[in-house]
């Protein structure tokens, strides 16, 4: 499992799978959203909007698994 570290109190399901390499633009993510090949939590997730927090669980298809990690929030 790969640790995604954020610096935030939650982040975006589409700028979670740009920041973890899975996808380039908003665009791939939505596609791979539609296909349902991301799971948050182990159920399937389509909104590119939905909030991630820490100790959340995405695993993409042929990506592999993730888990969000905060790392606090910047002030």
């Amino acid at each position: 499992m790969k640790k995604i570290l954020i610096h935030s109190g939650y982040i975006k399901l589409d700028q979670f799978l740009k920041l973890s390499d899975c996808v380039s633009t908003g665009g791939m993510a939505k596609a791979l959203l539609q296909e349902g090949h991301v799971l948050v939590n182990g159920e399937m997730e389509e909104r590119r909007g939905r909030k991630l927090y820490p100790g959340d669980q995405v695993e993409v298809k042929d990506e592999g698994v993730f888990e969000v990690e905060g790392g606090g929030v910047k002030e």
